[in-house]
């Protein structure tokens, strides 16, 4: 069982179900207005701690840093949601029905608690302080919060006796990020055939007859043979034609690269924030008479 003396090592630190799966982080703590003995804690679950479960702690364990508690993980995140009234107090009914959740016997409950199987769990209208013994004004008190920070909230009670303060708290929206694959991009190498076109010059030889006259300068070579004579003459022509050959180059290296880009998109929640009102004050009066106010 829990003790008083534990509570601040236990809040704010993981709770564990009974396989060691982590349910969440215990938040309050709820004390028995007559016996001032710890009943249940309240635990943050859900994604970004949306949802308040509320755990026996009757046979829960503190284990170095962390509570363990004989429950499932899927039990007590499926466990009723509960009201709790102004001055921080579950109210009987809403006890009883938890008790019936987590299959704990109600008289068992009463009995621990030095009270008779029919005396109740009436709401404590009289006392303010958790550690009030038995026999104070009311039947047995239902659980009153204790918040994280070791002081009370709105109509929290507080674990210092001599603390009249009140402690206000807000909660505060943490945003993170999941890294989630979008699509995928490859690479496929494949060959085409595409037609080319090229202007080649290319030459060719072409058969001319060209007829001298007889000079004095020629004129030996014209009488060096016979006067009458048949000779024929052969001339071989020549022509270019273009020849295509191909060779593979290597033009260009290609590969695939990811690179980041940053977008600012905006998340919305809600958060609860505590807000203090008064009662029987004026707070004009109260302002007009600081110090430096007219």
């Amino acid at each position: 069982m829990i003790t008083r003396e534990e509570i601040t090592m236990l809040l704010d630190h993981p709770v564990y179900d009974g396989e060691g799966h982590k349910i969440g982080d215990a938040k309050h703590v709820f004390f028995d207005d007559m016996t001032g003995r710890p009943e249940w804690v309240s635990v943050k679950t859900g994604m970004f701690g949306s949802n308040e479960s509320f755990i026996p702690i009757h046979d829960a364990t503190l284990v170095e840093d962390h509570l363990e508690v004989p429950y499932r993980k899927d039990q007590v995140k499926g466990a009723p949601n509960v009201d709790i009234d102004a001055g921080g107090h579950l109210s009987a009914s809403e006890e009883h029905r938890l008790y019936e959740y987590y299959g704990v016997n109600w008289d068992n409950v009463l009995s621990d608690d030095g009270m008779s199987g029919d005396g109740g769990m009436g709401t404590d209208t009289t006392t303010t302080d958790t550690t009030a013994a038995a026999g104070t004004a009311g039947v047995a008190g239902t659980a009153s919060v204790a918040g994280t920070a070791g002081y009370e909230g709105t109509g929290r009670r507080s674990l210092r006796d001599d603390d009249d303060a009140m402690t206000l708290s807000e909660e505060r929206m943490h945003v993170g990020v999941e890294r989630r694959e979008t699509g995928r991009a490859r690479l496929r190498k494949y060959v085409v055939t595409e037609e080319v076109q090229q202007i080649v010059p290319v030459r060719h030889e072409e058969v001319r007859v060209e007829r001298e006259p007889i000079t004095d300068a020629n004129r030996d070579a014209a009488y060096a043979g016979p006067e009458f004579t048949e000779a024929e003459h052969e001339v071989t022509l020549h022509e270019e034609t273009p020849v295509v050959e191909t060779e593979a180059v290597a033009v260009e290296r290609v590969r695939l690269t990811t690179e980041e880009h940053v977008d600012d998109r905006t998340v919305r929640g809600q958060v609860r924030k505590e807000r203090i009102e008064t009662e029987g004050i004026d707070l004009d009066e109260d302002v007009r008479r600081r110090p430096g106010r007219e």
